[in-house]
């Protein structure tokens, strides 16, 4: 009986259930467990395993290229960022209400990571979303110009509850690809949120599409919905050096006979 059980499980690629087929009937057949007891405990590690399974599958569409969270975000080392306004938005409300997120600051400052926190959370809480470069995307977006597939990929792009616009700084862009980015911004306009990351205030955002009136039209809409964050902090990646350079350095001292006690190494960005 047991083998037909997992034949059919098998065929009907159930894979949770399979996984605990056997301790479960054998535990039930020892217990006297009833058949209810038995369904769902079998249905229970179905679901969870779809679940887990489609996480995974959302976290590795996502395409993000570090591990960053909420969790693990040092915080202490960025006082430039107001850690109670990011935990408020990693309740992510702003989802839900169709908002964007533009974090701006100078490179290292910690926007990347915190757009991919929130990413990373959204994804957990079983929404769409993906990473992108900027400067990947408009070359994209370009190159489906050539096989006239623009209007299936903006598509794609526009369909994501979320999507993280990653470094949107002094790019080189052409006409076409400022018209199709406007196009991506106006598509998801209070339908689907964004976070752009950016070293550049929104004045210089002229500089870079280089169209005033289109520029003046994407900031209505980008901004008429938006929470701008401005990060004046020093560069992470430079604590995270001079933290390491301080055990080295004690050690140095030790050896000289001029240390008196060697600091522990900083916690890993």
């Amino acid at each position: 009986m047991q083998d037909h059980l997992h034949t059919l499980i098998n065929r009907l690629r159930l894979k949770g259930m399979a996984t605990c087929l056997e301790q479960t009937l054998s535990e039930a057949e020892h217990n006297g467990t009833a058949f209810q007891d038995i369904l769902t405990t079998l249905l229970e590690a179905e679901y969870r395993d779809k679940m887990e399974r489609a996480l995974n599958n959302r976290i590795k569409g996502a395409r993000m290229p570090w591990d960053w969270s909420i969790d693990t975000f040092p915080f202490k080392r960025q006082p430039g960022i107001n850690k109670s306004q990011i935990m408020s938005l990693a309740k992510l409300d702003f989802i839900k209400r169709f908002e964007n997120i533009t974090l701006i600051g100078e490179p290292g400052t910690g926007k990347t990571g915190l757009a991919i926190s929130l990413l990373r959370l959204a994804l957990i809480n079983g929404y769409r979303g993906r990473f992108y470069n900027a400067q990947d995307l408009l070359n994209d977006l370009y190159t489906s110009l050539a096989d006239r597939t623009t209007s299936n990929l903006l598509k794609s792009v526009a369909s994501y509850d979320l999507i993280v616009i990653d470094e949107l700084g002094y790019l080189t862009l052409t006409t076409e690809q400022i018209n199709i980015f406007f196009k991506l911004i106006d598509m998801r306009y209070h339908k689907k949120s964004t976070i752009i990351t950016t070293n550049l205030d929104y004045p210089q955002w002229y500089e870079i599409f280089q169209n005033k009136a289109l520029v003046d039209a994407m900031l209505d809409r980008f901004n008429h919905y938006c929470v701008t964050i401005y990060i004046k902090g020093s560069s992470l990646r430079t604590a995270m050096q001079a933290e390491k350079a301080k055990p080295a350095n004690a050690k140095q001292q030790a050896k000289s006979g001029k240390a008196e006690a060697i600091q522990e190494p900083g916690e890993e960005l």
